[in-house]
Formats: C-alpha cells, structure tokens, sequence
C-alpha cells in the first residue's frame, strides 16, 4: 500500500463489508469476513503460518517504539505461561504530555464524519487480520490460551467484535441525519424556515483496560466503538498481556497516519511494575469513556471513583447449569466436558455451579442419581482430556498463579468427584497445564454455599446437590441476582421447566443457552449474533455488542440557521 491512503479508497474497499456487518447485525444471521482456518491465510498480502510465526520470534528481545509523544522510559517484561521470556520493551508516557497530544486530534477525526472513521476501523481490522498468525502467537504467548484457540479467538472471532462496534457505532451515528430542512407554516403569513445539521461529537479521551485472559477479544469492541464514534482511545493493556495491544495500537497508528489523521488518535499506555497505572489514569479529566474486563473489585473502584467518564465493565459472575433432565444424555455430558476443559476454564464464560437434583435425573439411557450423573460426566472429562497431548491443545496453560491457586484449595472445599492432574507440555516444559476438579456440594448446607456462590475463576466447577429442579431454578435466581452471570445453561425436557428457567433468565437478565448437546457451547458466542453478557446483572453493566454499548460514547450537537 502507498504511503497515503485516500477516503475514496477506504470507501471502495470497505463499504461493501460494513454493509454485510449492517445486515448481520440486523438479521442475527451467521456472518464473518474473518477466515478461522490457519491454511487460508498466506494469500493477497496476509502472513502464512511460517511467516506469521516469524514475525512473533522477529518482536522478541526488541523495543517496540510507537513513536508516541511523552515517552519517559521503556517498561517490559511479559513471561509467557508456556515459560519464554518475550523480553519486549515499550514506551511509557507522561500523560500530562501524551492526553493533550491525543485530544489535538479529535476535531478533524470528529469532522470526517461516520462513513470514513467507519472505513479507517476497517482498515485497521484488515492490516490486523492479514497478521492474524503473529496475533495468535502474541495471544497464546501472554494469554495461556492453546495455539488454535489463540488463533481463533485472538484473531477472527475478536476482529469480528471489532467490526461488530463499527457496525452499531455507525448505525447509531446516522439513525439522524446530517442536515435537515425545518419549515413551520404561519397560516397568511410566510413560513419559518430553518436549515439544520447534525454532528456526532465524541465525548473525549477514551480508556481501555485490558485483560490478561483475552487481551483482544474484550479490548477489541470497546477499542473501535469509541474510536469510530470519534473518540481517541488510549489502550492501557493488562501488564503480563501487552503485546496483542501494542501491536493492535501500532497497526491503528499506522494506518490513520496514511489516511491523514494524528498518529495519536491511539496511544498505548504500558506501565511499570507495580505502578497501577489504570488508577491514575481512570480519574483524569481528559478520560471520558472506561472500557474494563477483569475482577469484580477494580470494576466497582472503577464505577464508584471515575465519575467524570462512562465506564463500561465486564466483571465476575458465577455461571450456573441446570440439569433436570435430556433427551441425550452422552451428548449432554461431551458437551459439558468440553466446556468446563476449555482453556482450563480461564474464561468468564464457564460453567461453574452444576445444579443437580439430588433424586436424579431423567435421561435417554434411563434414570441417573445424582452421584451418577456427576461421575459419568467425571468419566467424560477424563475420556476428553486423557491423552496429553488433545490436553494440552484444549487446556493451554494456566493464566497466573492465582488460578492454580484456587486449583489447589478447591479440594478442600467439598468431596472431589474429579481430581486435577498436572499434564506434561511436549513443546513447553515450563507450562503449567492442569485438567479441571469437579467438587460435590450440597445445596442445603450453609457452610457450602459460601464455595458456590462465589466466584472461582479457572478449572473448578461445582456439582451441587438440590432437593428439585425448583430449587435449582430458585437458586439459580438468586444466584444471577446476587452474584450476576455471563451465562447461564439448562437441559431439560419438560417444556414447563424449560419456561421456567427462561423465565428467571428473562427476570435477571441473564444470557440462556438450553439444550447443547452438540458442536456449540454455552461459553461460545458469535458475533453478530450472540449478546455477550446482557447489562442487566451484577456481571456486566453492558453487553457485546448492542446499541447502548456505542449510543453514549457520543453526542449529537445541533446548529441552526434560517433558510
């Protein structure tokens, strides 16, 4: 590509694609732009396997130089959770010299309008998924996340949230028009007439936060919805998961700089050991919009101390199952292993909480107590993950020693129905990879619920005992209330209970998944179609994507003058 860009160009190449995310978020169809295969890269520019591996052992041991403004050191040290160095330096900034710099560019990136800063996003998203092999290896190397969920994930699935923003950023941004014509009748005399025109304002300086887990995937929709509502995004990653953003941040600096726009309309912000550089910056003046995932604790700092901006947060929530009963019982308990195994349940999406009558359950293959139904579905987990080296390509590697952690204590919490076991990386030795506890509890015990209705984030899951599906459809109530969830699963055959717990879904607003027996899973989502958390429970104030995850990152200013 030539060292400027121009808008007619970006238009051509990129409106018929925002149309499609237009359409796809209006008809919730199946839709992506983004290829999940690794073989079907390598072609019209983008990097093959070998080339994109490259590219990632190329950034190890450099300084990545964005060259930002306010630079005053270089801070670094990523260690990978399969055990390498990565040994990448970045720029730390003075924000009293980096804000102003990113505010200056505001004005004219407000003035391009919705269509162009739609278009520019896009083209960011292009350049990223041409590079999506070196992303992946950015992802699993910060993340923990096995190479092909890092691939899918860090790659295709989080440029499809991105786009995703762009399309409701720019749906919101023309529901009014940019001019309008007014005329009032005046019976006799002549008409009032007045000309009008319509301007999407940003808000300000926009703040992302990012996480260790999945440093794309959720930074990715806050990213481009405020930075195609107008607004500059300053992008403070999770200090042990920094390279997926730097290089998101320099790929976006690159191509605004060809488009005409300020460089510094994206700016990173990397911090030093121990520094809390998100605490400093979330109360700044210049920060008016806060995008956060990760704990439940500096998710409410976050509400309660920076007022001046608004502040988007997904935080904890314990996910709950019903199980009442199924019409496919082997598929029922492949699909629940699978979930509670992937990435060694290091997503917020993960069922935690089992709920299992105590009497049992109805199944294809008759009925099953509850001590048989939690066994058969230890035996699952085991059958899933018994060869080490399908382990480690679903596990991936513990995220950080809180997790293992938690890991090592949730045995003391109850009866172990399924114990952990270290499983030997063959390509990384140093890895931490350990196969999911499954711990009994009874729902009628006080001393046990203090285990269940917490959250315990990473591979322990919690069969709980209860005397019905009533109560577990009560305690599944109480618990979204009380506690919130990303999501919520249920397998029933009686239409009645089924309605039943749609309907605590419906009254805690809690994302539902009913019957996955088969290749989807209840801590999957699509984009545009699945609502990533809903806004509406102690989980998430918002939900990915939906018109008020964009609506409020702008305003729309009136000027007036007579025809």
């Amino acid at each position: 590509m030539a060292a400027e860009v121009t808008a007619q160009t970006l238009t051509a190449r990129h409106r018929p694609t925002l149309d499609q995310a237009l359409e796809a978020i209006r008809t919730r169809a199946y839709w992506s732009p983004h290829p999940e295969h690794p073989k079907a890269y390598g072609e019209h520019g983008s990097l093959d396997a070998a080339a994109g591996r490259a590219a990632f052992d190329a950034l190890l041991g450099t300084r990545l130089d964005l060259g930002q403004p306010g630079t005053d050191a270089w801070v670094g040290g990523e260690t990978s959770p399969y055990g390498i160095e990565l040994g990448v330096t970045y720029p730390h900034a003075d924000p009293d010299v980096l804000l102003p710099a990113m505010r200056a560019g505001q004005p004219a990136w407000r003035d391009a309008g919705p269509e162009l800063r739609a278009v520019v996003c896009l083209e960011v998203l292009k350049r990223i998924s041409d590079r999506t092999h070196e992303f992946a290896h950015a992802v699993m190397h910060t993340s923990g996340q096995a190479f092909t969920m890092a691939f899918q994930a860090g790659g295709p699935h989080a440029q499809d949230r991105g786009l995703e923003a762009v399309a409701y950023a720019y749906a919101e941004q023309t529901r009014v028009p940019a001019t309008a014509g007014w005329t009032k009748p005046q019976g006799k005399r002549d008409p009032l007439t007045l000309t009008k025109s319509f301007t999407a304002v940003p808000r300000g300086v926009a703040l992302v936060v990012g996480c260790n887990t999945f440093p794309t995937w959720n930074g990715y929709p806050g990213l481009f919805a405020s930075l195609a509502t107008g607004n500059a995004v300053l992008v403070k990653p999770h200090p042990r998961a920094v390279l997926p953003l730097a290089l998101t941040v320099a790929v976006a600096r690159e191509v605004l700089t060809e488009a005409g726009f300020d460089a510094n309309l994206v700016a990173l912000a990397a911090e030093a050991p121990g520094e809390g550089l998100a605490k400093t910056l979330a109360v700044r003046p210049e920060i008016r919009i806060i995008d956060y995932t990760g704990s439940t604790a500096f998710g409410d700092w976050l509400e309660t101390h920076a007022r001046q901006a608004r502040v988007y947060t997904e935080k904890a929530g314990v996910n709950t199952v019903v199980v009442d009963s199924t019409d496919d019982y082997r598929g029922m308990l492949a699909n629940l292993a699978f979930s509670l195994s992937l990435y060694s349940g290091q997503m917020c999406t993960t069922p935690q909480n089992l709920l299992i009558p105590r009497d049992g359950i109805r199944t294809d293959q008759g009925p099953r107590s509850y001590d048989e139904v939690v066994t058969d579905l230890a035996g699952a987990v085991d059958g899933l993950l018994g060869d080490d080296t399908r382990a480690v390509a679903l596990l991936g590697a513990l995220v950080n020693p809180g997790v293992k952690e938690r890991l090592d204590a949730a045995p003391g919490l109850g009866e172990v129905a399924l114990a952990s076991r270290a499983v030997a990386h063959p390509d990384f030795p140093d890895a931490t990879v350990r196969t999911p506890v499954i711990v009994k509890l009874d729902g009628s015990k006080p001393d046990d619920e203090a285990a269940y209705l917490s959250e315990c984030f990473g591979p322990v899951s919690f069969a709980v005992a209860v005397d019905s599906t009533a109560d577990a459809t009560a305690l599944l109530s109480r618990t979204v209330r009380a506690k919130g969830a990303m999501t919520v699963g249920a397998y029933t055959t009686d239409a009645a209970v089924g309605r039943a717990v749609e309907e605590v879904c419906l009254e805690e607003s809690a994302q539902l998944s009913l019957n996955l027996t088969g290749g989807v899973y209840v801590n999957q989502t699509a984009a545009f179609s699945d609502f990533h958390g809903s806004g509406g429970n102690p989980a998430a104030n918002a939900a990915l994507t939906d018109g008020a995850f964009v609506a409020d990152r702008f305003r729309t200013i009136e000027v007036r003058r007579p025809s």
